[in-house]
């Protein structure tokens, strides 16, 4: 079986356009459980764990432009959980210590797993996903880069290069429901993301539609409800009537982790809670 080993981002590039039908690894740690299982089939592999320049973050301007084979480790770091500690707090939650260290934030693009930890957090922030390809690159919204279950929007010949999410003022909060609170897939998840100058909540919910999905209806009937300038919740109430209308934008199905009718129960509770976390 060929396997290229690129050093630059140009070159896997290249090893890319010259094999479409080749398998990109980095971490491996969902490509792994496939192949263990025979579902998933190895004809060729690029390896991108060689190219450093996936590694990398950087700040431009309001943004924060981070590199796809930056691991759950690297995103728990205290520098980069100081910009989007919504991050962290999601890669925290992901595996072991040894799955943390392997597996990273474009691999969990590329899965486009509804289940992905890190996939409500990018979707509350609103990231756009860096792609590249020989013919050049391009940033695709993340709502129209997760098309559906373990589907993108790449193309031939293109991989994932970065995210590019903002640096928001304001406290970020990630749950997660599971038989316990890590290494286990989310029954269902929540981010809650909030942009005090904007004076703006964003959602991202996890494991109840076929992607990631936002709640709009909760996210512009909250913000008419929060003392802004105190950074509080005046009404008592407020937090379980923004958790209901949470759960009424999520899309869950009955599978064998758990029944749609949990899910949609957890997603508003979590809502709740983390809307009394931000605002205390």
């Amino acid at each position: 079986m060929p396997v290229a080993i690129p050093r630059s981002i140009d070159e896997a590039c290249a090893a890319l356009d010259a094999d479409h039908d080749a398998v990109l690894v980095a971490g491996g740690t969902d490509l792994m459980v496939g192949v263990n299982a025979g579902r998933q089939p190895l004809t060729s592999v690029i390896t991108l764990d060689r190219v450093d320049a996936l590694r990398e973050w950087h700040r431009e301007g309001d943004d924060l432009v981070l590199g796809a084979g930056l691991t759950y480790t690297d995103l728990a770091a205290p520098d980069l959980a100081a910009l989007v500690p919504g991050l962290a707090q999601a890669a925290r939650t992901v595996g072991s210590p040894q799955i943390r260290n392997a597996g990273t934030i474009g691999g969990n693009l590329a899965t486009a797993s509804p289940a992905g930890d890190t996939l409500p957090v990018l979707a509350a922030l609103g990231a756009d996903v860096i792609v590249q390809s020989l013919a050049g690159r391009r940033t695709v919204p993340l709502g129209d880069f997760c098309i559906g279950p373990k589907q993108t929007a790449l193309s031939p010949g293109e991989l994932i290069v970065g995210a590019r999410v903002p640096v928001l003022d304001g406290p970020q909060e990630f749950l997660k429901v599971g038989t316990r609170n890590a290494m286990v897939i989310s029954v269902a998840s929540a981010a809650l993301v909030a942009d005090l100058p904007g004076r703006r909540i964003a959602v991202g919910l996890g494991s109840v539609g076929p992607t990631v999905l936002r709640a709009p209806q909760a996210e512009g009937w909250v913000v008419d409800h929060i003392d802004w300038a105190a950074g509080s919740l005046p009404d008592p109430r407020t937090p379980g009537t923004f958790g209901d209308l949470v759960a009424r934008a999520a899309r869950p199905i009955d599978d064998h982790r758990s029944r749609a009718s949990y899910r949609r129960h957890a997603v508003g509770v979590m809502a709740k809670r983390a809307l009394r976390r931000c605002a205390s």
